[in-house]
């Protein structure tokens, strides 16, 4: 890609010679859009210096075209990817490594973080001290950092400000994240199936703040162990199991 933008090739005839001379490889068909984003050292969008005069901008920092500045301190996300960014092979469901995320509440305020992995359905639990961004994105990659590289491939979120910090967990784990569009659920299905699951172990009502990780793991993997339709009934972790 660098060998094109020295070339003087823009982002769009990029990814324009990418499907024609690829046509039948989607893995390696991406976006425009994609591309200007991997020119930017996250969080502050800041691209490389050496190919910033490649860029006919010449721009310095990067927003989507659909993206405004305005409200942004007032419930939005800054630099929120949409899921239609999301590379194609998620949709697949065939690639391991692509999961989605949301948190589930209790009383007092208390909530945990839910990881459903999209190939195997794979149920990962994170306790977190509050629903603010810093505490949630810390727990989240404390725990994504232990996943080995096959399982560490991109995370889908809802509109949450627990997210609002996602340029950090991209850069502390390496792993990219998409946002659903709004009032959107249905794109995260896995996880929010998972969700109506746990409250068998987590029911409404009750203080999530007194689970400790160590239960969370416990109560995780129960459900990974419970042989799942979809998966011609084998357990997600039977599913994990055969992964590489």
């Amino acid at each position: 890609m660098t060998d094109k933008l020295k070339l003087d090739w823009s982002p769009e005839q990029i990814a324009g010679w990418l499907k024609v001379e690829y046509p039948s490889d989607p893995s390696r068909h991406v976006s425009h859009e994609t591309i200007y984003r991997t020119l930017y050292i996250r969080p502050r969008g800041v691209v490389e210096k050496s190919l910033t005069k490649r860029l006919r901008t010449r721009r310095t920092m990067r927003r989507s075209r659909n993206s405004t500045t305005a409200g942004q301190g007032r419930g939005r996300i800054i630099d929120a990817v949409p899921i239609s960014e999301r590379p194609r092979e998620v949709e697949t469901r065939m690639t391991p490594g692509h999961w989605e995320g949301d948190l589930i509440a209790g009383s007092g305020n208390s909530h945990i973080a839910t990881l459903v992995e999209r190939h195997s359905r794979l149920t990962i639990l994170v306790k977190v001290a509050g629903k603010d961004t810093v505490s949630v994105v810390g727990a989240l990659a404390r725990k994504l950092r232990s996943l080995p590289a096959e399982l560490k491939r991109s995370i889908t979120w809802d509109r949450g400000m627990e997210m609002a910090g996602h340029a950090s967990l991209t850069k502390k784990t390496g792993i990219p994240v998409y946002f659903c569009d709004p009032n959107s659920p249905w794109q995260r299905g896995s996880n929010e199936n998972t969700n109506r699951l746990l409250r068998q172990y987590f029911p409404k009502g009750i203080s999530l703040a007194g689970y400790s990780q160590k239960e969370l793991n416990k109560y995780a993997g129960r459900l990974n162990r419970r042989p799942r339709k979809t998966l011609g009934f084998r357990s997600p972790a039977d599913a994990v199991a055969l992964i590489g």
